[in-house]
């Protein structure tokens, strides 16, 4: 299986560690985001970060508008990383395309171990928004509105013309999301929240509950929607207690692990 180095990112190298944690992006984000997370310990996994396309050294790519298909691009490029128990990591948006990327890997036989999703709402709580359809100054009331981008960035025109396109379609993917009901999710799903996230109320995490057979955990920190700032070392000890107990479950052996890359079937949601 051929690594595409476009979409994934070391941000802790560890290639000998007994599991992977990938980590995945809120909408305008990047694999920079997680450099803050870099104090996972080598000997319990492996952290790497999904680029999405349209930021940073793919800048000059077109960001993809359908949440689904984001989906279906980045289970393709983390195939080749299941030869060791993966946790998904993502924040806000990316705690949905991590739901999205758990439910392609477990139907081509390489289900990840874990997910932890911080400061989305479950998919059941699907809210209608249009924050995509607004002008520049309306988008940049709404960062504003959610922090976790200093002031200063957001008054200056040339990194606004920057960020902007990307971060449109970015609202796009969420936005026409529309998750398609299923069967719970096997894959064991913890959530992390803000008390004062002004776009994830208590019920819309708690939510995360009917998604998952296969066990659930709810951690509430102080904070907005970017609360995991200011929880840094709280949170990396949460996740390595989730890594640690995967790699503890998992078989000696790889699972399903020979030479074959089978189909990722696109599923678990539709965008209209």
């Amino acid at each position: 299986m051929t690594r595409d180095d476009r979409w994934i990112r070391p941000i802790r190298p560890a290639p000998q560690a007994p599991a992977v944690l990938v980590c995945l992006a809120h909408a305008g984000g990047s694999a920079a985001f997680f450099h803050q997370f870099a104090g996972m310990p080598a000997d319990v996994a492996e952290m790497l970060a999904v680029q999405y396309p349209g930021r940073q050294e793919r800048r000059t790519e077109a960001s993809i508008t359908s949440l689904t298909e984001l989906a279906d691009r980045v289970t393709e490029a983390l195939m080749p990383y299941t030869t060791r128990p993966m946790v998904l990591f993502g924040h806000s948006m990316g705690g949905l395309v991590g739901h999205e990327v758990a439910a392609r890997l477990t139907t081509a036989g390489r289900r990840p171990s874990a997910l932890v999703v911080s400061g989305a709402r479950a998919p059941s709580r699907h809210r209608d928004e249009s924050v995509h359809r607004r002008s520049e100054a309306g988008i940049v009331d709404e960062l504003r509105r959610l922090g976790g981008v200093d002031p200063a960035f957001l008054d200056d025109p040339e990194l606004l013309q920057m960020i902007m396109p990307p971060l449109r379609g970015d609202y796009r993917a969420i936005e026409s999301y529309r998750p398609v009901p299923g069967t719970p999710s096997p894959v064991p799903i913890t959530v992390l929240t803000g008390d004062q996230d002004p776009m994830v109320t208590a019920e819309d995490a708690a939510a995360w509950s009917r998604h998952t057979s296969g066990g659930f955990a709810l951690h509430t920190f102080s904070g907005g929607h970017f609360y995991l700032t200011e929880h840094i070392p709280e949170i990396l000890a949460i996740l390595c207690d989730v890594v640690t107990g995967a790699a503890k479950a998992a078989p000696d052996s790889p699972r399903n692990l020979d030479a074959r890359l089978e189909p990722v079937p696109g599923r678990g949601g539709r965008n209209d």
